[in-house]
C-alpha cells in the first residue's frame, strides 16, 4: 500500500504525518511552531522529508495560500504567513513527487472521500475559524478555477462598506462568518473592544440575552452566505468545519436554508474527517493525482 508524507502548513503550526491510501494516519504526528522566517519553514519541511522520505512514495503539503492548477507552486499566500512564501520551490524539496494544494481543499476532499460528504457528488465546505475557508466539489472533482483560486469566501454581503475584510475589500462573507465576526458583532452590540468571542459563547450558555442575540445575528449571516451558495451550487450537502463550527446549530441553519433557496433541498453538516483533514486529504489528493 502506498504512503505519503504529509504536512499542514499553517500561520502558526506546521504538522506531518505519514498517511496510506485508505486515509489512515500510519505514524505519529509531529508538530512544530511555524518558522517567522522563510529559511526556517524550508528547513523544517526539509528535516521532516530528510527523515521519513524513504518510507513514502509521495510528498502532499496542504497548505493556506492559494495553489497553482499543477500543484507545484503557492501562488498566493496569507497574511500569516513569512513574506516570500509563495517563492518556495516545493518540488525541490525532495527526491519524490511533491503535491500541493490549499488547505481548505484538502479539508473538503477528506470530508468528500473519508468524512461527512462522502457518497455525495456536489459538495461545498465552510471552514469556520479565525477567517472563513472554503473547498467546492462538483460531479466529483474540486473546483480550482482558471488559476487555482477558486472556493475563496469573499463574495458580497452587503454593499454599505461596513467592515473592511483581511483581504482588502469591503463586507465580504469572510468578515461576517468568521470567529473575528463574532467578536466584531459583540464589540458593536456592546460597545465593548475588550468582549471576547468566549465571553459570547459563555453568555450563551448562561442563557444571557444579549449574548444571545449577538450569536444569532453572527448566526444568521452564516446561514445568508449558505443560501448563495446553495443557490449557486446546487450542492448535495454543506459541510462545516472549523473551531467556531461546533456552535452552530446545524439543523436550524438547516431548515431556514431550505427555505429560502431556490434550488432543491439541501443538508448542513458537521465535519467527521477530524482535525488532520487537511494532511489527510492532501494525501489523498496526491494519491489521485487531485482527480
Amino acid at each position: 500500500m502506498k504512503k505519503a508524507l504529509a504536512f499542514d502548513i499553517g500561520g502558526t503550526k506546521i504538522y506531518s504525518t505519514i498517511i496510506d491510501e485508505t486515509g489512515n494516519i500510519v505514524s505519529d504526528i509531529d508538530k512544530f511552531h511555524t518558522p517567522k522566517t522563510l529559511d526556517g519553514i524550508k528547513d523544517t519541511i526539509k528535516s521532516q522529508i530528510l527523515k521519513y522520505e524513504n518510507k513514502v512514495d509521495i510528498i502532499a503539503i496542504s497548505t493556506a495560500g492559494a495553489v497553482n492548477n499543477e500543484n507545484t507552486a503557492v501562488i498566493g499566500s496569507t497574511g500569516n504567513l513569512v513574506k516570500g512564501y509563495y517563492t518556495i520551490d516545493f518540488p525541490k524539496l525532495s527526491n519524490k513527487p511533491v503535491f500541493i494544494e490549499n488547505d481548505a481543499n484538502c479539508a473538503a476532499w477528506a470530508e468528500y472521500k473519508i468524512g461527512a460528504s462522502k457518497g455525495t457528488s456536489v459538495s461545498v465546505m465552510l471552514t469556520l475559524g479565525t477567517g472563513v475557508g472554503g473547498g467546492i466539489i462538483i460531479n466529483d472533482k474540486l473546483l480550482k478555477g482558471k488559476s487555482g483560486a477558486a472556493g475563496e469566501m469573499h463574495f458580497k454581503m452587503s454593499t454599505e462598506k461596513h467592515r473592511k475584510c483581511t483581504c482588502g475589500s469591503w463586507d465580504c462573507f469572510e468578515i461576517y462568518a468568521s470567529g473575528t465576526a463574532l467578536k466584531i458583532d459583540a464589540e458593536e452590540a456592546l460597545k465593548n473592544p475588550e468582549v471576547t468571542t468566549y465571553d459570547v459563547m459563555d453568555g450563551v450558555k448562561n442563557n444571557d440575552e444579549k449574548m444571545i442575540k449577538i450569536f444569532e445575528r453572527w448566526e444568521n449571516d452564516i446561514t445568508q452566505g449558505i443560501i448563495g451558495l446553495a443557490n449557486l451550487f446546487d450542492p448535495d450537502c454543506v459541510v462545516l468545519s472549523g473551531s467556531m463550527a461546533q456552535f452552530v446549530d446545524t439543523k436550524k441553519i438547516e431548515e431556514e436554508v431550505n427555505k429560502n433557496i431556490v434550488t432543491s433541498p439541501t443538508s448542513v453538516r458537521l465535519a467527521k474527517a477530524g482535525n488532520y483533514s487537511g494532511m489527510i486529504g492532501a494525501a489523498l489528493l496526491a494519491f489521485g493525482k487531485g482527480k
